[in-house]
């Protein structure tokens, strides 16, 4: 290599052409090929469905493409399209069978295009895809996603959705062959029976009538195909804490629950768990929308952390799963970020309440005082003990109460959050209710005089988290001021030494945000964080824990590119329930009485407990 007397170096365009030609880094080929996968099957179904993309320069490039097969395989390149665009997801998440799959079919597609339509170029986009696939087989052995059977009705909903939209605008976009002027809904009928494999009433002149026939017959075989796959193959249950997986992790609490506040929520049993090779600690995690989400710091011995860590990795790895954390303390943070390479944001802060420092006494809770005292004065009385001292039947009111008086349909709560109340493994969980007796002559209603509860869980020996918060919404306001204050109250004869309450997103921003002489920065991203608590509860939380003067502790969200901040948001919201996907359901037939009628059931399923750690009602 030398200098020419322009300062360029001879070798520099050589060695960009050498670049080119070895194509891209390995790391980087899963996303090359599941985007031209996508750019490939959104011509294939552009110039499947639209005649005149068939007949311009646009069907020119589509045809020199996998799935354009023959001149008149219109449904083929449909369904090819389609394939391809439900391969390219899997094939960027570096999924095995996405890679089989993609392996298997472009062979035929070279073959194809050579037979067919005797295309060299086609044979040969089709190989050279082929060869970089096989090339780097290495960099695609992501192990497939927990799944379970609703994946298979929700593909046929989905599909099926998307064959009658599709369809219909193949059979219209047939304008100058279609006899007569057929009605939309002779159009829909059509489609219909078209999807199924049987002639409808719309008629073609030409060869129309066959393109649109096989196009709607490959879409209902396509949609029956997918269906039955996922309906069919071995299921892979999704999170679920065994019975020993739990046993295991209260022996670590049993030793170690003292570190952290969220230990107790490990034991979510919608969890699934990893363990160090050593046994002494462990991570508990869900997969939502392929994030891996662990939430708090690590179980068990601080020593053996990286044990558990790196097996989360290892499994994230294996899956082609986002890693992430939620809430994890400073120390668990440092670990994470040291053991992994992950980068760490603050999330927020939670409340923490040392017993002995506790007063109502002074200015500054003098408003949590005369709300306490106003209640008292009511006629409302409090009552805290611990779970295993509650029977039976109290346990069953206060569980048909907290899923009565939770205000949303949908449970909410992943990270800090149990999800069950009086499980006789939770006996030494505190549970506070506050009561009043309905006046004389009032019904009392379906709970008695109970008119709050409030559920913490245990942190290590000598504190307790809180977990769940529920009121009748026809009780006085500031119930859980009330029943906060007693079981602070109550604390020391129950051998509570601290109390957790509610974690505060964004405290800091907020904090800072309010005093004098905030930049402008600051304040623009306080207003927007009081923007947002209109539909979320940021603002509410920090000025309620902060009525009782608490010490804050910062939680963190661990993560590892900035890019996928937003997808772990997403599958955090999802997991904490305020952004839910529900399942569909068949309707419910009405019950029929003995005597002919038609009546109600008046037994509910019993609702799952909402998880709390977030005040449904901010006094």
């Amino acid at each position: 290599m030398f200098v020419r007397e322009d300062g360029k170096k001879s070798g520099e365009v050589p060695g960009r052409i050498r670049r080119l030609l070895r194509g891209p880094r390995p790391e980087r080929v899963p996303a090359v090929v599941g985007t031209a996968c996508a750019v490939i099957g959104l011509l294939d179904l552009s110039s499947g469905i639209f005649p005149r993309l068939r007949n311009s320069r646009l069907h020119a490039l589509a045809e020199v493409l996998p799935g354009a097969v023959s001149p008149l395989a219109a449904a083929a390149s449909i369904v090819v399209g389609l394939l391809l665009l439900m391969l390219a997801h899997g094939l960027k998440r570096h999924k095995r069978r996405a890679w089989m799959l993609a392996v298997a079919v472009l062979p035929f597609s070279a073959a194809a295009q050579l037979l067919y339509r005797h295309s060299p170029l086609g044979m040969l986009i089709s190989l050279s895809l082929l060869a970089l696939l096989v090339a780097h087989r290495r960099e695609f052995v992501a192990l497939p996603d927990p799944r379970s059977r609703w994946r298979a009705l929700a593909a046929f909903l989905l599909l099926g959705g998307a064959s009658v939209v599709l369809g219909l605008v193949i059979v219209d976009a047939h304008p100058g062959s279609v006899v007569g002027d057929p009605s939309v809904l002779d159009q829909l009928e059509h489609v219909v029976c078209g999807l199924f494999g049987f002639t409808g009433p719309v008629s073609y002149r030409g060869d129309s009538d066959d393109l649109v026939g096989y196009s709607l017959g490959a879409l209902g075989l396509l949609t029956a195909s997918v269906t039955a796959y996922l309906a069919f193959r071995p299921e892979h249950p999704t999170a679920r804490l065994t019975p020993e997986e739990e046993d295991r992790l209260r022996a670590l609490l049993a030793v170690h629950g003292g570190r952290d506040s969220l230990g107790h929520f490990a034991l979510r049993r919608d969890k699934s768990v990893v363990f160090s090779p050593s046994g002494k600690a462990a991570v508990c995690y869900r997969v939502v929308c392929g994030v891996m989400l662990a939430s708090g710091d690590p179980i068990g011995d601080v020593e053996a952390w990286p044990g558990a860590i790196e097996r989360f990795m290892e499994l994230a790895r294996a899956h082609s799963w986002t890693p992430a954390v939620m809430g994890c303390g400073e120390t668990g943070g440092e670990v994470w970020t040291r053991e992994t390479g992950l980068d760490a944001l603050e999330l927020g802060d939670e409340a923490i309440v040392d017993v002995a420092d506790f007063t109502l006494a002074g200015r500054a809770m003098r408003n949590v005082r005369q709300m306490v005292g106003r209640i008292e004065r009511a006629g409302y009385t409090t009552r805290v003990c611990r779970a295993a001292e509650l029977d039976a039947e109290e346990l069953a009111a206060i569980r048909r109460a907290a899923a009565d008086w939770r205000g949303t349909d949908t449970e909410r709560g992943f990270s800090m959050a149990l999800g069950r109340i009086g499980d006789p493994a939770d006996g030494d969980a505190v549970i506070a209710t506050a009561h009043k007796a309905a006046p004389e002559g009032h019904d009392p209603g379906p709970y008695g005089d109970l008119r709050a509860v409030l559920h913490f869980v245990p942190w290590g020996v000598d504190g307790m988290s809180l977990e769940l918060m529920r009121r009748d919404r026809s009780a006085d306001p500031g119930m859980n001021e009330l029943l906060i204050v007693a079981a602070l109250r109550a604390a020391p004869d129950l051998g509570v030494k601290r109390v957790s309450l509610n974690f505060a997103m964004f405290r800091s921003a907020l904090a800072r945000g309010e005093r004098l002489g905030a930049g402008p920065v600051l304040r623009g991203w306080r207003g927007l964080l009081i923007f947002l608590s209109r539909w979320f509860q940021i603002e509410s939380l920090y000025k309620f824990n902060a009525k009782f003067q608490p010490r804050w502790e910062p939680r963190f969200v661990v993560y590892r590119n900035t890019s996928e901040l937003p997808r772990i948001g997403f599958a955090a919201m999802h997991a904490e329930g305020f952004v839910s996907l529900p399942r569909p359901r068949l309707p419910r037939l009405p019950r029929v009485s003995r005597r002919g009628g038609v009546r109600a059931d008046a037994r509910r399923p019993e609702a799952a407990e909402a998880p709390a750690r977030e005040v449904s009602q901010a006094a």
